[in-house]
C-alpha cells in the first residue's frame, strides 16, 4: 500500500490525495467528511471517499452504476461521461450533479452516502453544459444553479450561468442568465469549475481560472445570486512548486475551521488533490493557503485523531471479486468475471476483433496510476486454447504499454511485452516473446519520477526486464491508468481466462 499523506506529527503533506482524482468537491456532515471526483468514462462512476479528519480518506464506494445512455459508453469513452461533480446534502438527502458535456446536466441523490442512489435524471439537456453546482439558499427558500460551458462542445467559454431550480432538484425554471462574463476581468480566460455557497449575506462562487496546469483559483461574491459579482484571486502557485491550483471545493469543521480541497494537474499522474488552509480577511473574502500561495506541509485540521489511511490499491480477489478501486473502462457486460469460490480475478478471454488495441477495448478492469514511485505487481496464469488469446497488466494512456501472456500459434503460452504510441493504430513488440513454459508468470511495473515505467516478468527464474523504458501519459481530461485485461481473437465457443492473483503496489520499488 502507498502510504497516506499524514506525517504522524499533528502535520500532513500534500497531495492528501496522491492519484487522479480529478474535480474533487467535499461535503461535512455532522462529524463526517465525503468527497467524489470526476470519473469521465469509468463504471461504475462518481467514487465516494470519506475522512474525519480531511487528511485520511478511503474509498466507500461509487454512486454511479452504470453511465447514461448505456449505449453510448458500451465502448470506451476516456474523456467523456461525468465531468466535475458537485457534492451537497439538502433535505435529509446526498446530491450529485455533473455535466456530460456531450448530454448536459444530471443529478442523482440518496438518503444516505452508500445509497441506494436514485438513477440519472437529466435536468438540462444540451452540449458543452458542464461543472454545475447546486444551491439551497436557508434564507429564502429559493434553489439555484450555476454552470459552466466547454468550447469543445459548445463554442462558449469563460462563461457562468445561472438558472432557479425547483427546490425538489427535478427541473430549472427559467432559461438561465449569464450572472459571470469573464471575457469582461481583464486578464481572465477559462473561467469553469464554479462552486456556489451561501456565507456571511453574500452569494460565493469560488471557481479557477487561467487553465489547468497554469491557472489559479478566484472568488467572486454578489449580494444577488443574479449578479453584479466581484472578483478575487485568492490562490495561486507563486513561489511553491504547486502548479494550477485548479478546482476544488470548500468546507468547515464543526470547531468552525474552513479548509479548501482542489487538484493539481501532474501530467500522467493526473489531478491530485491538495488540502489548503482557509480563512476570511477583514474585508470579508477568502484566503487560502498561506496567504494566497498553496502549501506543502502544514498541522492538521483541528479535528480528532485517526488512524493513517488511504484509498485502497492491492486486492487478493477474495471469492473472485475485485474491490472498490477497480472501474471498466465502459459500461460492464455479464461474464466478464466468471463466479468462482476460490481467490483470484477470473477474466473471460473476451472475443473481440480489437485485439491488437488495448485503448479500444470495454472489458479493461483499471485503477488509479500513483502519483509517487512505485511498483506494480501481479501474478497471471493464461487458461485458453485459442492461439492469439492474451490476458495482462496495462499502464493505459493516450499511448500504452502491457506485459503479459498470450497463446500462441505453436500452442504454447508465450510473455509478450507490447506498446503502441498515441498515433499508433496497432501495438508492436517492446522485447522478444519468450515462452513461459507453464502458462503462469510474475508481471511487475516500476514507476519512476515522470511516470516512466520499467516492466519486468518472472517465469520461474527471478524477474526479468523486458523492453526499454515507456513513459506513461495520460488522456485530454484523465490521467494514467493500471489495468488487467483478457481478450481473444474474434470467434465461437469459449476462449478461456485468465487468471489474476495477490495484486500488489508498493512504494519506492520496493
Amino acid at each position: 500500500m502507498i502510504p497516506g499523506p499524514d506525517l504522524g506529527d499533528g502535520t500532513y503533506r500534500n497531495p492528501v490525495l496522491a492519484a487522479d482524482w480529478s474535480d474533487p468537491d467535499v461535503l461535512r456532515v455532522g462529524d463526517d467528511f465525503y468527497l467524489t471526483a470526476s470519473s469521465f468514462g469509468r463504471a461504475p462512476g462518481l467514487p465516494l471517499l470519506h475522512s474525519r479528519d480531511l487528511v485520511n480518506w478511503t474509498l466507500v464506494g461509487h454512486a454511479l452504476e452504470r453511465l447514461e445512455p448505456a449505449a453510448d459508453f458500451g465502448r470506451p469513452r476516456h474523456d467523456c461521461g461525468v465531468w466535475a461533480p458537485s457534492l451537497r446534502h439538502h433535505d435529509d438527502r446526498f446530491w450529485i450533479f455533473w455535466g456530460d458535456p456531450d448530454h448536459g446536466i444530471h443529478q442523482i441523490n440518496a438518503p444516505t452516502i452508500r445509497g441506494p442512489w436514485t438513477r440519472p435524471h437529466l435536468i438540462k439537456s444540451g452540449q458543452g453544459l458542464i461543472d454545475p453546482c447546486p444551491l439551497w439558499d436557508e434564507e429564502t427558500g429559493e434553489a439555484y444553479l450555476v454552470h459552466a460551458w466547454a468550447r469543445s462542445r459548445s463554442g462558449i467559454k469563460n462563461r457562468l450561468t445561472g438558472h432557479r431550480m425547483r427546490p425538489d432538484g427535478t427541473e430549472l425554471l427559467d432559461e438561465g442568465k449569464v450572472i459571470v462574463d469573464a471575457d469582461r476581468i481583464p486578464g481572465w480566460f477559462t473561467l469553469e469549475g464554479p462552486k456556489l455557497y451561501r456565507h456571511d449575506g453574500w452569494f460565493w462562487i469560488l471557481a479557477p481560472a487561467g487553465g489547468v496546469a497554469t491557472g489559479w483559483q478566484g472568488a467572486l461574491r454578489a449580494r444577488e445570486f443574479f449578479g453584479p459579482y466581484e472578483e478575487r484571486i485568492v490562490l495561486e502557485q507563486g513561489t511553491s512548486d504547486i502548479n494550477g491550483p485548479h478546482q476544488g471545493g470548500w468546507v468547515r469543521t464543526e470547531r468552525g475551521e474552513d479548509w479548501f480541497l482542489h487538484f493539481q494537474q501532474r501530467g500522467a499522474h493526473g489531478r491530485v488533490v491538495h488540502l489548503q488552509p482557509m480563512r476570511w480577511d477583514a474585508a470579508g473574502w477568502p484566503v487560502l493557503g498561506d496567504d494566497g500561495t498553496p502549501v506543502r506541509v502544514h498541522r492538521k485540521p483541528e479535528l480528532p485523531a485517526q488512524p493513517p489511511s488511504a484509498p485502497a490499491t492491492d486486492d487478493d480477489f477474495p471469492g473472485g471479486r475485485f474491490g472498490r478501486q477497480w472501474q471498466w473502462t465502459a459500461n460492464p457486460q455479464g461474464g466478464w468475471t466468471p463466479q468462482h469460490s476460490g481467490d483470484g480475478l477470473r477474466l473471460t478471454c473476451v472475443r473481440t476483433p480489437v485485439t491488437e488495441d488495448v485503448r479500444k477495448l470495454p472489458n479493461v478492469l483499471t485503477q488509479r496510476l500513483p502519483a509517487v514511485p512505485c511498483a506494480i505487481e501481479v501474478e497471471l496464469s493464461l487458461s485458453a486454447e485459442v492461439p492469439g488469446a492474451r490476458a495482462g497488466l496495462a499502464v493505459l494512456g493516450d499511448a500504452y504499454g502491457w506485459i503479459g501472456l498470450e497463446r500462441g500459434a505453436d500452442g504454447a503460452v508465450h510473455l509478450v511485452h507490447r506498446f503502441a504510441e498515441a498515433v499508433a493504430e496497432r501495438e508492436r513488440d517492446a522485447a522478444h516473446p519468450r515462452l513461459a513454459p507453464e502458462g503462469r508468470a510474475r508481471l511487475r511495473i516500476e514507476v519512476g519520477a515522470g511516470a516512466r515505467c520499467r516492466f519486468f516478468a518472472d517465469t520461474g527464474e527471478g524477474f526479468r526486464p523486458g523492453g526499454p523504458v515507456f513513459a506513461a501519459t495520460p488522456w485530454r481530461w484523465v490521467g494514467a491508468l493500471l489495468g488487467l485485461f483478457a481478450v481473444a481473437p474474434s470467434g465461437a465457443g469459449s476462449a478461456g481466462v485468465g487468471t489474476f492473483t495477490r495484486f500488489r503496489i508498493a512504494p519506492d520499488g520496493n
